[in-house]
């Protein structure tokens, strides 16, 4: 009896498959990547366009860079809640020098940014 109830079960579903469901062709065309420039600079200035990408991404990467170096000022999770006090107006030599390189570095990524986007790189 178990046959018999097999046998119905796995012909009825290749036969309702068939009637029910047609055949599906793709109708979409193969994807092709665009590689032509489209902004003026793009096309008639391609090395001034690929130096200020290079540009960007050096700037970028510098600007991680010196966050990374620069010391916080109240040190853990506890001088960011209230810990204790130091003295703020004071910083030493390498300290202010290098928060005045990431303010430039910072200025410059910031004007490098825009220059790329209004050339539509």
């Amino acid at each position: 009896m178990f046959s018999v109830l097999l046998a119905a079960a796995s012909a009825a579903p290749a036969a309702v498959s068939k009637a029910v469901v047609p055949a599906i062709q793709a109708t979409l065309p193969p994807f092709t990547f665009d590689t032509t420039p489209h902004s003026f600079l793009a096309q008639h200035v391609p090395w001034l366009t690929h130096t200020f990408g290079g540009l960007f991404v050096f700037l970028g990467v510098l600007l991680v860079v010196l966050l990374a170096l620069q010391t916080t000022k109240q040190e853990g999770l506890s001088g960011t809640v209230g810990g204790r006090v130091e003295s703020t107006t004071r910083r030493l030599g390498l300290d202010a020098q290098i928060a005045r390189v990431t303010q430039t570095v910072a200025i410059a990524f910031v004007v490098v940014a825009t220059i790329v986007s209004l050339a539509g790189i």
